[in-house]
């Protein structure tokens, strides 16, 4: 199980390598909204897509099938990227490993946080995280890889070795 746990962070650690943009913009934001949206239509994944700016909602969608509660899914994974700037996947894992709670690691309230798969930092180079893309309705594990399938088409990115296994 350590294992497992340790590839997965190496993987997630070198999607965040990979996965950045130069510069992201509302074209930008519907281009990669409207490629989640197919992804998850291929794979008949019900989910929320939602990518936001620190400061604005720039595209949210749901597939049918979804219900509220993935918004507030989608609330807390994005409030877990925005405060932590790494994926809730990634930090979700890293607790795993070390055995530890986001409580007790981060001062992350369950109420407001969620380390489970499907956000992830929008990265730009020489600035940071300036957002988050985010998504719910599926299994952690597939929700995130929806994500990071997404950012890879956008951004034209062969994820080779840091694609996580089914």
């Amino acid at each position: 199980m350590t294992e497992d746990f340790k590839g997965d962070i190496a993987r997630l650690e070198r999607q965040e390598e990979l996965l950045r943009f130069q510069r992201f913009d509302t074209d930008t934001a519907w281009r990669l909204g409207n490629i989640l949206r197919d992804i998850a239509q291929e794979r008949g994944a019900a989910i929320a897509i939602d990518i936001s700016l620190r400061d604005r909602i720039l595209f949210h969608t749901v597939i049918e099938g979804t219900s509220t509660d993935n918004a507030e899914w989608i609330r807390r994974k994005r409030n877990t990227v925005l405060r932590l700037w790494h994926s809730s996947y990634l930090v979700g894992r890293r607790l795993a490993l070390a055995h530890r709670g986001q409580e007790e690691a981060h001062n992350l309230p369950l109420s407001d946080f969620a380390t489970h798969g499907g956000g992830f930092p929008i990265l730009i180079d020489g600035l940071g995280c300036v957002g988050a893309v985010t998504v719910s309705g599926v299994p952690q594990r597939i929700d995130h890889a929806i994500v990071a399938d997404g950012l890879a088409r956008v951004l034209d990115v062969d994820l080779g070795e840091a694609r996580l296994s089914d």
